[in-house]
């Protein structure tokens, strides 16, 4: 763990060096785990700025909420289960990021407009841009702390199959059993939230993935079928993002958010988002 521990201590450095949140947390974590994953990580990219710079969760949760995703998946054999531990640790990443910043959202922790050329720049030129770093150096050993502590949780109350909006977008989409877990954790809008819908970001990283797999080692901001999907996503939505409102409720626990899906709950757009 010698590289890990040498990351965290200049988790800057690494932020810097990879330009985004979500790629930054991504690559933290999967090092700690001992698990690299180069392709995976640049195609994060495009969650930054809290989804395509849409404001809503912040990139360091996207990010974070892969890695233990793609470590769920490494620690149980069983599919449903592994998705079961996502989502859970999922929600103390964002419980344990909630408690750090005192908002999941981009907008709220950076009062940054990215639609706003001019908001941007005055993001840049005010420095406010620093609190970022400062954000996710000291986030980062928290993160990888609440990461295990979630992932090592008892998974005995967990419904038989855990189903995740997220993992039946990727599937959709050919996504393998490993991709399938790594997005687990993005249901009902990131660990059950209810935040901006986590089917969206599993479709973007998904048909992210795809291109960086064709376009080796560029960044994940350059696919262009990422903004196609969300203006699909918005056509389907009536231009509604929060999962919340989107399914007309807040899911309590992994089993309600199941049985949602399973007795067709957002259904169609899951099919609109797989074809997109």
């Amino acid at each position: 763990m010698n590289d890990s521990k040498a990351n965290l201590q200049d988790t800057k450095r690494v932020f810097l060096k990879l330009g985004t949140c979500s790629r930054t947390f991504f690559y933290l974590l999967n090092r700690e785990f001992g698990h690299p994953l180069e392709t995976e990580e640049r195609a994060a990219d495009p969650l930054a700025g809290g989804l395509m710079q849409e404001g809503y969760q912040c990139g360091m949760l996207w990010g974070s909420a892969l890695a233990v995703g793609a470590e769920a998946f490494r620690r149980s054999d069983d599919r449903g289960q592994a998705i079961g531990m996502a989502i859970t640790a999922t929600q103390h990443l964002m419980e344990s990021f909630s408690n750090t910043a005192k908002s999941v959202n981009c907008s709220d922790i950076t009062s940054c407009d990215w639609s706003s050329k001019f908001s941007m720049l005055k993001y840049l030129i005010s420095g406010r841009f620093i609190s970022c770093f400062k954000l996710a150096e000291k986030w980062a050993p928290e993160a990888i702390q609440s990461a295990i502590e979630g992932l090592s949780r008892d998974q005995t109350d967990l419904p038989q199959l855990p189903i995740s909006c997220a993992s039946q977008v990727a599937k959709k989409m050919g996504a393998s059993d490993e991709e399938m877990v790594m997005v687990a954790g993005f249901a009902g809008g990131l660990g059950l939230s209810g935040n901006a819908c986590g089917a969206l970001s599993a479709a973007i990283w998904m048909n992210t993935l795809a291109w960086c797999r064709k376009q080796t080692g560029k960044s994940g901001y350059s696919n262009p079928n990422a903004v196609n999907i969300l203006i699909t996503f918005y056509g389907a939505t009536d231009s509604e993002i929060l999962c919340h409102k989107i399914s007309g409720q807040f899911f309590k626990t992994i089993d309600d958010h199941t049985e949602f899906i399973k007795n067709g709950g957002c259904d169609k757009l899951i099919d609109v988002l797989a074809r997109s």
